[in-house]
């Protein structure tokens, strides 16, 4: 995505870091990122497609949003132009606050996650962004979807459970879309868990990012713990959860499938070894949907 020679400059012109020791991450699906220091400071500088360049701004203002309410999510670090978005050889680039600590397990954190995700969505109940978008993104005409006989039929059955919610109904805020336990990060000396990848910004039903979050634990039957701690936050009511709950997590695995499908019709092997990574995540999204 970018070149050495490339990064380098940018990072040297945008934030002054001409000295900098850059170690390649690459943790993402979605985009490319470098472990950056300079003296006693860290960052990581994260490059996203260039047609991605104005939900990725979007989503760096979530994340200095929650920063400046007091939990940890790799703020963007302003350029010498005063800019969170620079270009390094026309892809753009951002400069992100290191957060300590340790990503968690989706088994054995499951108390900390829901918790510190209910903390999240309080934080930004009442916040707006520029460039933020109105949830949902899913097209059940989308070309894409015909890669594989079930997929627009499951997709779209999916979608009108979705719809029968009446999602006006539910509680909505900014949601970070895939709470997954690496997103966490605790630090145990200090006993902060913060929350990173901020790449977008979209509001829409909280019971999104908590049907993700249990998703990534097993599913609801198995993320129990979570759930509970996510509700003795007091965010939404165990009454919305109860009813809709179970359609969001189906929703969440109609945006598994279609997530997947556009990446095997287009070819995107970003952040994995071959197509084998894809086909992987498209079974695991018919599993969850059947």
């Amino acid at each position: 995505m970018i070149g050495d020679v490339e990064l380098r400059a940018c990072l040297a012109d945008s934030w002054g870091l001409s000295r900098a020791t850059i170690d390649v991450h690459n943790g993402g699906m979605n985009s490319a990122t470098w472990l950056v220091s300079e003296g006693d400071r860290r960052w990581v500088a994260k490059a996203v497609r260039p047609d991605s360049r104005r939900c990725f701004a979007a989503g760096l203002a979530v994340a200095a949003a929650l920063e400046g309410a007091g939990i940890p999510a790799g703020a963007p670090e302003p350029t010498r132009r005063a800019e969170w978005v620079a270009d390094a050889g026309g892809v753009p680039l951002a400069l992100l606050t290191w957060v300590p600590g340790e990503e968690l397990s989706g088994t054995d954190d499951q108390r900390l996650i829901g918790a510190t995700l209910a903390r999240v969505h309080r934080a930004l109940r009442d916040v707006s962004v520029p460039g933020e978008q109105r949830f949902h993104w899913v097209d059940v005409g989308g070309e894409h979807l015909g890669v594989r006989p079930w997929i627009r039929g499951a997709v779209a059955a999916a979608v009108s459970a979705y719809d029968e919610l009446d999602p006006r109904t539910l509680s909505w805020g900014l949601l970070h879309t895939d709470p997954a336990p690496e997103a966490f990060r605790l630090d145990r000396a200090t006993g902060v868990c913060g929350v990173i990848d901020w790449s977008t910004a979209v509001a829409g039903p909280l019971l999104y990012d908590l049907a993700s979050a249990a998703m990534y634990a097993g599913g609801p039957d198995r993320a129990h713990p979570l759930i509970r701690a996510y509700l003795d936050q007091g965010v939404v009511t165990a009454a919305e959860v109860e009813r809709g709950l179970p359609a969001l997590v189906r929703f969440r695995w109609a945006v598994q499938a279609d997530y997947f499908a556009r990446r095997i019709a287009t070819g995107d092997l970003t952040g994995i070894d071959g197509q084998a990574g894809n086909e992987a995540g498209l079974a695991d999204a018919r599993a969850g949907l059947a």
